[in-house]
């Protein structure tokens, strides 16, 4: 049998109530004095004034994006494909669109 002493036993009562770690209590954990590091609040300090505000897309009362899309091979014209791409990129938009509307969908 192990005999504690008084003085013993007092000792470790404060000791285990000011490490829990001690005594194998590993759920109580103290919080730290700082939320956060001073490092983590000036992060979020230069992140605020350094990004810019995101404005709202503008809203569309017509929904003309497709549900999808597909790619495909067709065979056109010389001049009707000069006549898309003389607007530069985006000529393959613009002959959707063309069809689009040839075909009532717009």
């Amino acid at each position: 049998m192990l005999l504690i002493s008084r003085f013993h036993l007092a000792a470790f009562r404060v000791c285990s109530r000011l490490h829990p770690k001690m005594i194998g209590i590993e759920s109580m954990a103290y919080p730290p004095r700082r939320t956060t590091s001073a490092i983590d609040r000036a992060e979020a300090l230069f992140k605020s004034a350094t990004t810019k505000p995101v404005a709202e897309a503008p809203k569309s009362n017509t929904l003309s994006m497709p549900v999808g899309k597909e790619s495909v091979s067709i065979r056109l014209d010389n001049e009707v494909l000069a006549f898309f791409q003389e607007g530069g990129p985006g000529w393959q938009a613009r002959i959707n669109t063309a069809l689009r509307k040839a075909a009532g969908l717009e």
